[in-house]
């Protein structure tokens, strides 16, 4: 049997599929239900104010967008933040702009371990020599 903390309440319960306990499992259905039922009669709520009449947090209504639980075509307004800078966006786990300049930091880092693996490449003798030069300089 798998034991662990609840990371919602603390509690200690046994582990099996979730990874929550199952009272922290009825609550997060309930809060579920909440924004379901609010977005049922106001399809063009936005997400602060989703949370703000339902009492749940971002946060949660976030990981329930990412779950699929709450449906991005029935809502036409809400969308959710970026995971790095904050900015809403409507899919993905990133904005345009910070998926971009991570795919130019990966490039750049591939380009610069290129570089680095050439250099690492020298002879024993190269490395040999370098040392007899410094020596002899002084």
């Amino acid at each position: 049997m798998n034991l662990d903390n609840c990371p919602r309440c603390g509690k200690l319960f046994a582990k099996n599929f979730r990874d929550v306990c199952p009272v922290c499992i009825r609550d997060i259905d309930k809060e579920y239900q909440l924004c379901a039922d609010y977005l049922r009669e106001h399809k063009g709520a936005i997400i602060s104010e989703l949370s703000d009449q339902t009492g749940v947090s971002i946060k949660q209504i976030t990981k329930f967008i990412r779950e699929g639980r709450i449906s991005m075509v029935n809502a036409p307004n809400m969308s959710y933040p970026c995971e790095s800078c904050g900015t809403l966006i409507r899919e993905n786990h990133l904005c345009d702009s910070c998926r971009s300049r991570l795919v130019k930091d990966a490039r750049r880092m591939t380009q610069n371990e290129g570089k680095n693996t050439e250099s690492d490449k020298l002879k024993p003798t190269d490395v040999a020599y370098r040392g007899l030069n410094q020596y002899k300089d002084r």
